[in-house]
């Protein structure tokens, strides 16, 4: 099935490379030696145009809770359609979504949608400014959070930089101006001693502190109590905004990331799930920070903020009838799951005598083809040949009927199934064998 270099997928890609840059249009789904075209997708379950069943566990990089077509998003979508998609006026259904995130987070005073987790963070980053009059930022190396260029310094670290005192700011795209990476502090994630250190030295000229609390490059665990205690401790001495990034991580539960945690941001920075499978990224937050949003009846507002197609309909009345059927127990339902899932794919390597193990948090998972601990960046670091056996343990899979996301990264839903994870391991089981051997 994978790779079929005379599959409809194959030409698809040789017909993209003519008309699209790079041959599509997200760098992050690309898989080698060609990207998969789909043709159909119900619940748990995908069907390629070459009419191969995939298992998919990435659920397009976390934002399909529930799966695809799930029929209350359809039904929700269907009955919105035809009365309008997009309007240059307000619709009711931004109201009901900014409702109910804010009845379930007590950090959320105030919601502000627009239409990616990208568009999330760069606000959320330009809130802090606007609200503190600072102009840096710090955030974790090796940490990705979105396509903004201030967002994207240090993601691309590797262990030539690790050894230095101080995690250098690197661009990680060519031509990013040199006063982008001045105005960026990094630090190092889940080492508070260390990062405290740096974020004292510049305290008086941070606007915000940016934190991913579940790391994909990690593994997707979570993020030490003490290290986000000791952010929050030092955001509160020197009035620097604390600033979640909870994209992806707001599937953890009914108050997201933050409700485990236990430790409150001031910002919090949205998107995937809310949506309900469409495009969308909100900002939330303090009352006091997120009135920069508001217009006085003479002016303009502190930071002004349009796009044409924030807070939609289609995506509002998607992401609220998504967000109404995640309660308390079908967000517990799912990390059980999750849990159960990570046990049964660690006994597949321990019967399988290769070294590795699986990690994550709530429904993530991700697999390792090593078995050291991993808490910092420097412990999820692999080698190029690493990296390629991870490729090929995810190349064996899709061959076998399961869809991973890249570095074998993985997501539930609530359409996944105990038939579903004894798929999974079976053809791990196989695609182990396949290494091994």
């Amino acid at each position: 099935m994978f790779p079929n270099l005379e599959s409809t997928s194959a030409a698809l890609n040789a017909r993209a490379r003519k008309s699209l840059a790079g041959g599509g249009s997200r760098s992050t789904i690309r898989t080698n030696p060609y990207t998969l075209y789909i043709r159909d997708a119900q619940g748990a379950e995908v069907v390629d145009v070459d009419g191969n069943h995939l298992l998919d566990f990435i659920n397009n990089y976390t934002s399909l809770i529930h799966g695809h077509s799930y029929p209350p998003i359809v039904e929700a979508v269907r009955g919105q359609l035809p009365r309008g998609s997009a309007f240059s006026f307000c619709h009711e259904s931004e109201i009901d979504l900014a409702e109910l995130l804010c009845e379930r987070v007590p950090s959320f005073e105030r919601v502000r949608f627009m239409n990616s987790g990208s568009e999330a963070v760069m606000n959320a980053i330009k809130l802090a400014r606007a609200f503190t009059g600072r102009p840096k930022i710090a955030k974790c190396d090796g940490f990705y959070h979105g396509s903004y260029d201030f967002a994207e310094v240090s993601l691309s670290s590797g262990p030539e930089h690790w050894l230095q005192e101080d995690p250098p700011s690197l661009a990680y795209s060519r031509g990013t101006p040199q006063s982008v990476l001045d105005e960026v502090v990094v630090i190092p994630f889940n080492e508070p001693q260390h990062s405290q250190r740096i974020l004292e030295r510049h305290a008086q000229t941070l606007s915000c502190i940016v934190v991913d609390t579940t790391c994909m490059r990690l593994g997707g665990n979570l993020v030490r109590e003490d290290y986000v205690t000791m952010l929050k401790d030092i955001s509160r001495r020197n009035g620097i905004l604390l600033v979640y990034d909870e994209v992806v991580s707001f599937r953890l539960g009914y108050s997201g990331s933050q409700g485990v945690l236990g430790v409150i941001p001031d910002v919090t920075a949205l998107g995937k799930i809310i949506g309900g499978g469409f495009p969308v990224g909100a900002v939330a937050g303090r009352a006091d920070v997120m009135s920069m949003f508001d217009s006085p009846a003479d002016g303009v507002a502190p930071l002004p903020h349009g796009g044409t197609f924030n807070a939609n309909p289609i995506t509002m009345s998607a992401g609220l009838a998504a967000m109404k059927d995640m309660t308390p127990d079908a967000f517990e339902s799912l990390n059980l799951m999750g849990g159960k899932a990570r046990e049964a794919m660690t006994n597949v390597f321990t019967e399988s005598g290769v070294i590795g193990q699986v990690t994550g948090v709530g429904s993530f998972f991700k697999l390792h083809l090593h078995d050291r601990p991993i808490t910092t960046v420097q412990d999820a670091g692999v080698s190029s040949e690493g990296q390629q056996q991870l490729a090929t343990l995810r190349a064996n899979l899709i061959d076998a009927g399961i869809f991973l996301g890249s570095g074998c990264f993985g997501c539930l839903s609530t359409a996944t199934t105990d038939t579903h994870i004894e798929r999974l391991c079976t053809a791990l089981a196989g695609a182990l064998r396949k290494i091994d051997g």
